[in-house]
């Protein structure tokens, strides 16, 4: 009994000492661990299956597998126009096997008194996505330059309406914001809300609305099909698709630029180490050929900003959008 009193004394010394770290070593965490990844990555998307933000998750899902040697699940997480999906990734353990495709949605729905989730509650891990408002008019307008429309604005408040996505969405806050950063009223142009830029682009054609400042790879179609012609583009170079198109800044020196965006995003505190690996493997999935031919194909544009670049965008899109926000009475 003494000697079996004594083995198990051993042992239990043992497995406390074991429990313990190392005197002056830190304790590794499992996010930590040399070995991460060491199962699946879930990816959440706050939007549908089937739209755009699903497809560019996809594509990098399905490249990031490649990259980090384990599965990578999207799991689309809908509802409360992007908060439902914005806050499941907000509040996931910061261990690496959380992260999210963010989009324009998170730099606006503080504002609208939605959620009070910011920029803040997030690790900004890669921008990889960008497509800046333009200016689209009918291929029949009487505009031959953005000047003409605009000054037509200025004579005729009231008199033009546009249209491209729901009363206080990213294509309204484009319009509203351009006319603003040129002194001008952003209720001269009246807004009809849609159900996005498809529909709206449609009442352009049919001539209910005057204006869609839609991003151009969203009116590709209709202005490689002569229906459509873009004005300008609020970016601060031109589109490499439709280069001709001049920027907001060339044609008004308006210095304005808005887009929709999209970009990887981990819970706020995620480890340093987690963090650089995802940056190195987001950079590599950015310049391939695979990524490129995938938006590039669907006209969807690309962006790269990593780190504290895509944090100071965030920061920038969060302002500007607040700005706009509260000059045409959406902000709480």
């Amino acid at each position: 009994m003494v000697l079996r009193r004594t083995v198990l004394g051993l042992l239990s010394a043992a497995a406390c000492l074991a429990a313990l770290p190392l005197a002056g070593i830190p304790a590794a965490s499992p996010a930590r661990a040399a070995g991460w990844p060491e199962r699946p990555i879930t990816l959440l998307v706050p939007w549908a299956a089937g739209g755009g933000t699903d497809a560019t998750a996809r594509i990098i899902g399905s490249l990031l597998e490649k990259e980090l040697g384990q599965p990578v699940n999207v799991v689309n997480r809908v509802g409360g126009s992007g908060v439902v999906g914005h806050t499941a990734i907000a509040k996931a353990a910061p261990d690496g096997y959380t992260l999210g495709l963010a989009t324009v949605e998170i730099a606006m729905l503080h504002w609208q008194g939605l959620t009070p989730l910011t920029y803040k509650d997030y690790t900004p891990i890669a921008l990889m996505n960008l497509d800046p408002a333009g200016v689209q008019v009918r291929q029949d307008a009487p505009y031959a330059t953005l000047k003409d429309l605009v000054a037509d604005i200025k004579s005729n408040p009231g008199k033009h309406k546009a249209s491209g996505t729901g009363q206080g969405g990213i294509w309204h806050l484009a319009i509203a914001g351009m006319l603003d950063s040129l002194g001008m009223d952003p209720a001269s142009v009246p807004w009809v809300p849609s159900n996005g830029a498809a529909p709206g682009l449609q009442d352009l054609v049919a001539g209910g609305v005057t204006v869609v400042p839609c991003s151009i790879p969203e009116a590709r179609s209709l202005i490689e099909a002569g229906r459509v012609k873009s004005l300008a583009i609020m970016d601060d170079a031109p589109n490499p698709i439709f280069p001709k198109v001049p920027t907001l800044k060339a044609e008004t020196g308006s210095p304005w630029t808005i887009g929709a965006w999209r970009g990887i995003v981990g819970p706020k505190g995620l480890p340093d180490d987690i963090t650089r690996r995802l940056t190195a493997a987001l950079q590599k999935i950015y310049d391939s050929k695979d990524y490129k031919d995938f938006m590039g194909g669907r006209g969807f544009g690309i962006r790269y900003a990593a780190g504290p670049d895509f944090q100071a965008f965030w920061e920038k899109s969060d302002a500007d959008l607040g700005a706009v926000m509260k000059k045409v009475g959406l902000a709480k």
